[in-house]
């Protein structure tokens, strides 16, 4: 599923720097996200999800197709918003109620809950220049770890 948001820029910075580190507009115009998941007692494998994303009214409204090995293809949607200094709240389609996602040290933590009460932790963490972040992500059912992902998203269009 993510360098300070625009508004957690220093004071003096101007408006085209801090625009160029707000975290919805990394997700603007194409990404591509590469990752291994694994999940406890099964084969780890690999997933990858492309990205479309358009900032309407101040919301990131993101459609992702998601390829993973020996499933479907899915559709991904996500709508995000900001709700405060280095907070985003919104919405996406497997999860099971809202997302949450706050700027931590120049990382984005989002947290959501899936069906079959799963927990989902997302760290994104941005590499210098915001074409790509680490994307790490863990899931826990009653507490326990249950599986795991780790990958990188990049920015390839727009």
């Amino acid at each position: 599923m993510i360098a300070a948001p625009l508004w957690a820029m220093s004071l003096g910075a101007g408006a085209a720097e801090r625009e160029d580190h707000d975290p919805l507009r990394f997700f603007e115009g194409t990404t591509e996200s590469i990752s291994t998941v694994k999940v406890i007692f099964r084969k780890p494998y690999r997933t990858r999800a492309v990205g479309i994303g358009h900032i309407e009214n101040g919301r990131l409204e993101l459609v992702q197709r998601v390829e993973r090995e020996g499933h479907p293809t899915e559709t991904r949607r996500w709508s995000i918003r900001p709700a405060g200094r280095g907070h985003f709240t919104g919405t996406m389609t497997e999860a099971v109620g809202p997302v949450d996602i706050q700027e931590i040290d120049g990382r984005y933590r989002f947290r959501f809950t899936m069906a079959g009460h799963l927990s989902v932790e997302q760290w994104l963490t941005p590499q210098p220049g915001w074409r790509s972040a680490g994307n790490n992500l863990t899931i826990r059912r009653f507490g326990i770890k249950v599986g795991s992902s780790e990958g990188t998203i990049r920015k390839i269009g727009g």
